[in-house]
């Protein structure tokens, strides 16, 4: 995918709830960043006097009461979290306590493999490890109340317990971190697994009737089918890249960012490197590259 093919015009409204789709209303925290965007998308669903609130955000005072002003006077039966980095699930626990609300997700904060010997996570002070569902949606699952039904779709690769929610009869697919018009989304070992992404975008390609994505960054993917072909190729690509480094003797994950990533934010770097990680990580698994121990950060890479 190039630049042209993601959609940076969006207009996030921070503190404002914003009309997305009949019983929908976005509003997005005022929490901009290299990766978050414009911010973090929270999502209120439901036409009657109880909704659900999906991904109620990062423990901000003025999201926090936002989303209580959006509300209306409403009350909230479900609060859904997608997935649990900080800037998605804190709020949930604020939410649950003023509103008495269930809350719902795949499970608690878990990395995709076990930690290697000596490894340090770089992503865990992004995780929020305090949260722990009420209730543990399966994948299929489908829960439902007043006026709507919500259908879990366990989307692993940005983290492992990601998971989607599908608005049943609506085509509208809540895609959180796993799908964004405005970016692809960082899969970064040990939270994320290459594999695990390259199978959860293979998923969401079976599946039929979904319409529109509404993700947690950003405006909404408008053609679900073709930006997920576009995000396949995409990554196919990027791992053609890696492994062409790789040939070329670029033997450190360093040497492959700087001539990869020439173009991107170098605030971003680090971030490129976890996924150029997560990338070797799966060509090693595959036997087409080689490295001494399991793959890491430090570590030298060579074709098989």
């Amino acid at each position: 995918m190039e630049a042209s093919d993601f959609d940076l015009n969006f207009e996030p409204s921070h503190g404002m709830p914003v009309k997305v789709a009949e019983g929908v209303w976005r509003l997005t925290c005022n929490n901009p960043s290299p990766f978050t965007f414009q911010g973090t998308n929270s999502y209120i669903v439901g036409r009657g006097r109880s909704v659900a609130v999906i991904d109620p955000g990062p423990d901000d005072d003025a999201h926090f009461e936002a989303l209580m002003r959006a509300l209306d006077g409403r009350s909230v039966s479900h609060i859904l979290v997608s997935h649990t980095h900080r800037d998605h699930s804190p709020l949930a626990a604020r939410l649950k306590a003023e509103t008495g609300a269930v809350t719902v997700a795949e499970g608690a904060h878990r990395a995709s493999r076990p930690l290697h010997e000596g490894e340090v996570n770089p992503f865990a002070e992004s995780a929020d490890m305090g949260f722990r569902p009420d209730v543990v949606l399966a994948d299929g699952a489908t829960i439902q109340a007043d006026g709507w039904a919500m259908t879990g779709v366990h989307t692993p690769g940005h983290t492992a317990n990601h998971m989607a929610f599908a608005l049943e009869g609506t085509g509208i697919l809540f895609s959180a971190d796993h799908v964004m018009a405005w970016a692809t989304t960082i899969v970064a070992p040990p939270d994320g697994a290459m594999s695990d992404f390259m199978a959860s975008v293979d998923k969401l390609l079976q599946r039929e009737g979904d319409r529109v994505y509404f993700p947690g960054h950003g405006g909404p993917v408008a053609d679900p089918a073709s930006f997920l072909r576009g995000l396949r190729t995409h990554r196919r690509m990027r791992e053609r890249a890696v492994l062409e480094r790789v040939k070329a003797g670029d033997a450190l994950i360093p040497d492959m960012v700087r001539a990869i990533y020439a173009r991107t934010d170098p605030r971003l770097h680090g971030a490129a490197a976890l996924s150029v990680l997560a990338h070797l990580e799966d060509l090693v698994e595959r036997g087409r590259v080689v490295t001494e121990g399991p793959p890491s950060l430090s570590g030298r890479y060579m074709p098989a």
